[in-house]
């Protein structure tokens, strides 16, 4: 019998396009989801549960044992005929139960009554166009264009070094999460995946909750009681008897409260660029002042891993400067902006211009002009454009670029000197 190439006899994106006609949720190679149920987890919360077609559990269910703690999906949503793309992390690992309150009426013969193998969580504050869709007014039974799951906000970034000459190799490493507000939406799967192996684990949560309204609490208390190793701290700004060292804020006091072996600790942090910037502040602190023997080695900021949280203005370059005070609250972001000088965008199609000391993006609508976008994030490529001259920086690498003709991201550009787009 003959070997090698065989043509298929019916393609498969045949098969899709009939399928599709006959229920938009069938695809044998497109990952879609469908809206089951909503789980308000608090105030500013809300969990938003899926189930996976064919195609999605086919590719990241049922391979390689699923999605990794950390990653994040990509939505593609349509809002009054208009295709908006975002990003959300993924609340748990495949096949992880998840007890979650809710006030919705599930009809025990509902079809969307699916075993929780099948389920894909995640978890949206109510705030922007697409997460109020999602969250607020999407009907149950919707279904949304999927990427798999990806990213590489994952354990696998972590520098797990057993066999360091301060630690004996059957000692696990030791790991600190920190997160902020919807930040603890990817801790939940990254810990549970640390914990099964065998890493001494730290969860340190800031949110204005009050402890009973902490999301997937129930999950953090029964991780507790199964694993020794696991601790967490919770700090409500608004409650002084919750706090850690007596700060409200992540500082160098709170950090070293910890106990951890900080040197050799990997720190996780998902949060706003306010909890980050503390976070750098907080390190370079202990750096300079308490932990004098890493300063022949490396400072606690090569320690660090981290998930932008929202959309960032900028890297935190800043960060870490001596002179720099604490910008944990309300004000401190916009000194942080203003560290980059202000610099003029022209958008050569249109005869328009504004100024700017953030992404292109964000400062061309903070001058009331739209721009094309998808994820914000300088995934889906949507915001791309040519730079006609002008040189911008790459905030997700740090990245110059030339002075010269370029295709770039406005998402996750800066303009450093006046720069001209072909817009």
């Amino acid at each position: 019998m003959a070997t090698g190439y065989r043509p298929e006899i019916i393609q498969r994106a045949f098969v899709d396009f009939i399928g599709s006609r006959l229920h938009p949720f069938w695809s044998l190679t497109r990952p879609k989801l469908r809206l089951i149920a909503r789980h308000a987890l608090n105030d500013d919360l809300v969990a938003v549960q899926f189930e996976g077609n064919h195609a999605f559990k086919r590719r990241a269910l049922d391979s390689d044992g699923g999605w990794h703690g950390g990653q994040h999906i990509s939505l593609t949503v349509v809002i009054d005929a208009i295709y908006h793309q975002r990003h959300y992390s993924l609340v748990g690992l495949p096949n992880q139960s998840l007890s979650l309150q809710s006030d919705i009426d599930n009809n025990e013969n509902s079809e969307n009554k699916q075993s929780q193998s099948n389920i894909v969580t995640i978890a949206i504050k109510p705030q922007g166009l697409v997460s109020n869709y999602l969250t607020q007014q999407a009907p149950l039974g919707t279904i949304f264009d999927s990427s798999l799951p990806g990213g590489d906000f994952t354990l696998a970034q972590a520098k797990l070094d057993t066999q360091s000459a301060n630690r004996l190799p059957s000692t696990p490493s030791s790991l600190l999460f920190i997160a902020g507000g919807s930040g603890i939406t990817p801790m939940l799967g990254l810990i549970t995946q640390a914990l099964s192996q065998s890493h001494t684990v730290t969860l340190l949560y800031y949110s204005r909750m009050p402890l009973a309204e902490t999301p997937f609490l129930k999950h953090w208390q029964q991780l507790r009681d199964s694993y020794p190793r696991f601790d967490y701290h919770f700090i409500n700004t608004e409650d002084p008897n919750s706090y850690l060292a007596d700060t409200r804020h992540l500082s160098a006091a709170s950090l070293l409260a910890l106990s951890l072996p900080l040197a050799d600790t990997q720190i996780f942090v998902c949060g706003s660029q306010a909890l980050l910037a503390g976070l750098y502040d907080a390190v370079q602190a202990i750096t300079l002042s308490d932990m004098d023997s890493l300063n022949d080695r490396r400072s606690l900021r090569d320690n660090i891993i981290f998930e932008r949280f929202g959309n960032l203005s900028h890297e935190p370059a800043s960060i870490g400067n001596s002179n720099h005070e604490s910008i944990n609250d309300k004000n401190n972001t916009e000194n942080a902006k203003n560290d980059i000088a202000t610099q003029t965008v022209y958008l050569r199609g249109r005869q328009r211009q504004f100024d700017t000391n953030t992404t292109l993006l964000i400062g061309a609508e903070q001058a009331g002009i739209t721009l094309s976008h998808g994820c914000r994030k300088g995934i889906c490529q949507l915001c791309r454009c040519n730079k006609a001259s002008g040189v911008v920086k790459n905030i997700e690498t740090g990245k110059i670029s030339s002075d010269g003709y370029e295709s770039i991201q406005t998402c996750i550009n800066i303009a450093m000197t006046d720069v001209v787009l072909d817009i």
